[in-house]
């Protein structure tokens, strides 16, 4: 019976791309498969996306060009190689990330699996509170009267978002 259950193991597994095997729903052989193959750095663009960072690989390269990223506190470009002890900084989403490299990976991995690859040293993000909708109106109010503009331009203050 025992031998039965070494076959159901063997079923269990998966081959992953690089010709390793990986356990179904084992964090620690998706992390290994997912390392580079020879190497010990990856593209920086490809890692945020890996560690879940930013949402798409693309996002990671704009946001490399856009000046966003920094390694070590250089700008960097998309193809920039990060090894294991760079601090990253990422603006996105109105917030800046900091987190520092922990393990290497090129694949995108789950949520768990991802937040094992890096240290994030970020400052927490602002309470919800903080960001009170300005001139949010009910629905069905119709459109704002010259006086309601004035006073949703008082609350905004000069140069607002409209302002030029």
């Amino acid at each position: 019976m025992a031998s039965e259950g070494a076959d159901v193991e063997r079923d269990d597994e998966k081959k992953s791309a690089d010709g390793g095997t990986a356990v179904s729903g084992d964090p620690v052989a998706a992390a290994v498969a997912a390392r580079p193959a020879g190497g010990e750095s990856v593209r920086v663009d490809s890692w945020i996306w890996s560690v879940r960072l930013v949402k798409t690989r693309s996002m990671g390269a704009t946001a490399c060009r856009g000046g966003h990223v920094r390694v070590n506190g250089e700008r960097v470009k998309p193809a920039y190689a990060v090894r294991v002890g760079d601090e990253v900084r990422l603006r996105h989403g109105g917030r800046e990330r900091i987190v520092v490299v922990k393990r290497v990976i090129r694949k995108r991995v789950g949520p768990p699996v991802a937040a094992e690859c890096y240290v994030d040293n970020s400052p927490p993000p602002p309470p919800r509170e903080a960001f009170a909708p300005a001139g949010v109106r009910d629905r069905g109010t119709g459109r704002p009267t010259k006086r309601d503009r004035r006073e949703l331009e008082r609350l905004r203050g000069p140069g607002g978002p409209e302002a030029p």
